[in-house]
């Protein structure tokens, strides 16, 4: 062979009945490398490249979620025009107030949202009807509330969409006004939330806390730093450590409800480390907890992990039933918690201090800002410490006729100042992060 004839390799016979699998798998390869490129990059000593990495990183997540709404307008418009379903009249001032926002012009608006342009004019000029019939609304069902009010609860749903009615009443309550939980539905116009399943007992005499600091939870959870864990290869998953997921363990306060210590670990963590971060919980807190309750892992059902616990002047450690949902349900309530208003609400870091940060900023806002629907509307923190209820304020009353002495929406409290007042809604952000708001009501002048 000389130097200039490039070598030739034969191609299997049935190479193309397996173009599409090999597809799957190079993108999967390239998912593979690219994240531990950019773990690596994330690490680095030198900030430009840690901040390049992490643009990257972003510009890949806006290029992979642009593709998602390509598909999906591929399949809307597969459909005859006259077959589409319609948009609803709140949806419709919605998608006017994006045009606003945007600049649009109605050419633009129409292709966007698969429509044409008169359907966007007609919609332009009826704009100001009246009624329920009317073509466009907002989201104003009729109460005998003041306006305000009802925009008060519309914008903070608007700003913290992850609530639901009964946490908006209970965050309104903790800021001195009162608004029953149908009410706020009626405002809001959607569903309900559903309810966590119900706890299956285990059995076993049943351990119940009498007092904060006396019975602790402790599990472990994966949090995965990219969209997912799934692959095209045996076993159809990426390996459960970084750059890929994080490993958090979560111990909390079951009487409180509070968050005595989340955990972050690289890899699946070992007694030893389980050990080591009770025992740093142990010494924040001031004291050891009566009981610890975990489920059946072989981090917790070892000799070493009981030897430690009764070291510690603790309990036996009581544990979960096995295979059985619902067994260590407020741990387990809380992973999902955190899962939903802070991990799946951010871009997950591949860098440890950063994301440490994150994990400490939800767990003081969910300390002490954040009603807790088992305790009534109170914090975790006012329940461990014993300190009184910001929802157990004298209240806000908007409606000027209202009786001084007439009940109110639960918890019923006594009103202060005079009946009529205004109020100014303000929203903060823990940290300046959009998922961590504090709410407060000053009254208007």
């Amino acid at each position: 062979m000389s130097a200039n004839t490039k070598p030739r390799i034969p191609l299997p016979k049935s190479w193309n009945k397996h173009v599409r699998s090999s597809l799957l798998h190079v993108i999967s390869l390239a998912q593979y490398a690219t994240a531990y490129t950019r773990g690596w990059a994330a690490n680095s000593i030198n900030p430009r490249l840690r901040q390049k990495s992490e643009l990257q990183r972003l510009t890949a997540i806006v290029s992979l979620l642009q593709e998602q709404i390509r598909i999906k307008d591929a399949r809307m418009e597969r459909i005859s025009p006259h077959r589409r379903p319609q948009y609803p009249p709140v949806e419709r001032m919605a998608i006017l107030e994006l045009r606003t926002a945007q600049g649009w012009t109605a050419a633009q608006t129409a292709k966007t949202f698969l429509m044409t342009a008169a359907t966007v004019g007609s919609w332009t000029k009826r704009v100001d009807e009246e009624g329920a019939d009317a073509l466009l609304q907002l989201r104003e069902p009729v109460n005998r509330f003041p306006q305000f009010v009802r925009y008060a609860v519309q914008c903070l749903k608007i700003l913290c969409p992850s609530m639901g009615k009964v946490k908006i009443a209970q965050v309104l309550s903790r800021a001195s006004f009162h608004l029953g939980v149908s009410t706020v539905g009626r405002i809001l116009k959607e569903p309900l939330c559903p309810r966590p399943k119900a706890v299956v007992p285990s059995k076993g005499r049943v351990v119940t806390a009498r007092e904060p600091g006396h019975l602790w939870h402790i599990d472990l959870t994966v949090v995965p730093i990219g969209a997912g864990l799934w692959t095209t290869w045996l076993p159809f998953a990426l390996p459960p450590c970084w750059p890929f997921c994080w490993w958090c363990a979560v111990v909390v306060d079951h009487y409180s409800r509070r968050i005595m210590k989340l955990g972050l670990f690289s890899d699946r963590p070992d007694c030893g480390a389980i050990c080591s971060l009770l025992g740093q919980t142990i010494r924040q807190a001031g004291a050891a907890p009566k009981y610890i309750v975990c489920d059946r892992d072989s981090i917790f059902d070892c000799d070493a992990f009981r030897s430690w616990v009764k070291r510690k002047g603790i309990k036996p450690p009581r544990y979960g039933a096995i295979g059985k949902h619902g067994s260590i349900a407020v741990v387990e309530r809380l992973i999902l918690t955190i899962k939903n208003e802070c991990t799946r609400k951010i871009v997950v870091p591949l860098h440890r201090a950063t994301f440490r940060r994150e994990l400490d900023w939800f767990s003081l806002w969910y300390n002490q800002h954040r009603p807790h629907m088992t305790l009534g509307g109170a914090t975790p923190d006012e329940v461990y410490f014993r300190s009184k209820t910001a929802h157990r304020q004298p209240r806000i009353e908007p409606r000027k006729d209202w009786p001084r002495r007439s009940s109110c929406a639960q918890p019923r409290t006594l009103v202060a100042g005079q009946p009529g007042d205004r109020f100014n809604l303000e929203i903060k952000l823990l940290g300046r992060r959009q998922h961590l708001p504090i709410v407060t009501l000053q009254r208007a002048a």
